[in-house]
C-alpha cells in the first residue's frame, strides 16, 4: 500500500543550509516523536502507510515527516526527516513515503496556519468516512469540540502521488481544521503539534462513541445546534493549555516507559 517518494532534486545544505540544531527544533522533533509512539499505543496507526508532519520551528517551508518504512511505534526523535516543499530531503537518513510527500507538502503550502499536519486510517473515524450523510453527529459532549471545525473531502480519487492530487486534498480544507477523506481517513490539522494531536485524540473518541451508539440500532439525537455551537466555544477557549499540559502528561508516561523516543 505505501509508496516510496523518488525525486531528482538538489538539496540545500552546506554552509548556507538552515541551522537545525536549535533547541526549539530538537523540542519539536522530541514532541513529534511522541505523538507517534503514543498514536501507536491508541490503535490511531495502520502499518506503515500513516504520516504526521509540522513545520519546522522558525523556518515555514520546511517540515518534519516520518520516514518511509517505519512503524510509528520504531520512531524516534532523530529519525524524523527534515523536507522542503520541494521534494528535497534536508535532514535525515532514508525518504518520506510519497502520498505523505504529496499531501502533507501541499497542505503546508497552501495552509500556513496548519503548523502540524496529522493523517491517519485510525479505525472509527475511517468508518464513519465510508458512511452515506456527515460522518460526525454532534450528539456527545466530546463531538462537539469539532463542531464548526469540520470539512469532509467527498471525492475519493485514489492514491494521493503527484502535486495535484495533493493541491486537490488541501483545497476540500477550507477553513476546517478537521477534514474527513470519504473512504479513506482523516486529516487533522492545528496551530501547533500538541493541539493537533489532542484534537486527533478525541476526534476518534468521539467517532468510538459515536460508532457505539449506532450500534444500538436506536435513533442518535444531535445536541441542540445553540447549545452545541456554546459548548464549542467554551472548549476551543481552553483547546491551546489543555492541549499543551496533555502533550506534557504524554511525554512524562513515555519517558517513564519508553524513553527511546527522546533518541
Amino acid at each position: 500500500m505505501a509508496h516510496a517518494f523518488t525525486h531528482s532534486g538538489t538539496a540545500r545544505g552546506g554552509t548556507n543550509g538552515p541551522d537545525l540544531d536549535a533547541e526549539a527544533v530538537r523540542e519539536a522533533r522530541r514532541d513529534l516523536a511522541a505523538c507517534f509512539r503514543m498514536a501507536a499505543r491508541y490503535g490511531f496507526e495502520e502499518g506503515i502507510c500513516n504520516h504526521f508532519s509540522a513545520l519546522v520551528p522558525g523556518h515555514d517551508d520546511l517540515f518534519l515527516v516520518n520516514p518511509y518504512g517505519y512503524a510509528f511505534r520504531e520512531l524516534t526523535a532523530s529519525h524524523l526527516l527534515v523536507c522542503d516543499f520541494d521534494g528535497n530531503v534536508i535532514a535525515g537518513d532514508g525518504r518520506p513515503e510519497a502520498t505523505a510527500f504529496y499531501i502533507h507538502a501541499r497542505l503546508h503550502r497552501a495552509l500556513p496556519r496548519a503548523r502540524a499536519a496529522f493523517h491517519t486510517h485510525m479505525p472509527y473515524a475511517t468508518a464513519l468516512s465510508m458512511t452515506e450523510g456527515e460522518p460526525l453527529l454532534f450528539a456527545g459532549q466530546t463531538a462537539l469540540k469539532f463542531y464548526g471545525r469540520v470539512a469532509v473531502d467527498r471525492d475519493y480519487n485514489g492514491l494521493a502521488l503527484d502535486a495535484r492530487e495533493g493541491d486537490r486534498i488541501a483545497a476540500s480544507v477550507g477553513g476546517a481544521d478537521i477534514l474527513f477523506m470519504r473512504h479513506h481517513g482523516v486529516m487533522v490539522l492545528g496551530p501547533s503539534i500538541a493541539e493537533a494531536f489532542d484534537d486527533l485524540y478525541y476526534l476518534e473518541r468521539a467517532c468510538e462513541v459515536q460508532c457505539l451508539a449506532l450500534a444500538t440500532g436506536r435513533p442518535v439525537r444531535p445536541v441542540d445546534p445553540v447549545v452545541a455551537a456554546a459548548a464549542a466555544r467554551q472548549m476551543r477557549e481552553g483547546d491551546p493549555e489543555s492541549a499543551r499540559l496533555h502533550l506534557a502528561s504524554l511525554r512524562r508516561q513515555l519517558d517513564a516507559e519508553e524513553p527511546s523516543y527522546r533518541a
